[in-house]
């Protein structure tokens, strides 16, 4: 009987198309004239999302359960990973030096834009390779630009990656600015 019953949906769903995404209803398309939608999880607004909390100095978690990684920035590692092994070999610092830089990076980060409403820019990819979300942060209360005010406070080095460049030449210049003034990590 079960067998059956399997073998009715089967047959019966073969007609249709099925498109689901995470942030819109299911939608079912017929050949015919009609189509219908089935809620599928909530819906959340990009234009206005809390964060959080803030996974480290350049990523943030959402209210959605979503992870952000902040677009053309990059803080020092915190955690264990390969990463900061890679970044300790490649700089001449100690791993224990490293993790306090990232520790700065994310409190600095943390006190931002942790438990603030945020809006998020999306540049031509929406996603990396670990699913989170590559966005533009920018505070809902008085619209702070949070990937340029973590440059521009020191806390941050560069990582441009195309083809998500569009504040490139920002970042630069921010850059510049916070190590030419010795900010943040640069003092």
């Amino acid at each position: 009987m079960k067998k059956a019953i399997i073998l009715l949906i089967i047959l019966f769903s073969l007609p249709f198309n099925f498109c689901i995404a995470a942030d819109e209803p299911a939608t079912i398309h017929h050949s015919g004239d009609w189509k219908f939608s089935i809620p599928f999880g909530k819906s959340y607004n990009y234009s206005d999302i809390l964060v959080e909390r803030a996974v480290d100095g350049d990523t943030l978690k959402l209210e959605s359960g979503e992870r952000v990684r902040l677009i053309g920035i990059d803080t020092p590692e915190m955690h264990e990973s390969n990463k900061l092994y890679k970044d300790s070999q490649r700089s001449g610092e100690d791993v224990a030096t490293i993790q306090k830089l990232g520790r700065r990076a994310y409190e600095f980060t943390k006190k931002l834009v942790e438990g603030k409403r945020v809006s998020l820019e999306f540049d031509v990819e929406k996603y990396d390779k670990y699913d989170r979300l590559l966005a533009y942060v920018y505070l809902k209360d008085g619209g702070t630009f949070v990937n340029a005010e973590i440059v521009k406070q020191g806390y941050a080095s560069l990582m441009t990656i195309p083809p998500n460049a569009k504040y490139a030449n920002l970042f630069l210049k921010l850059y510049q600015e916070a190590r030419n003034n010795k900010r943040g990590l640069w003092k």
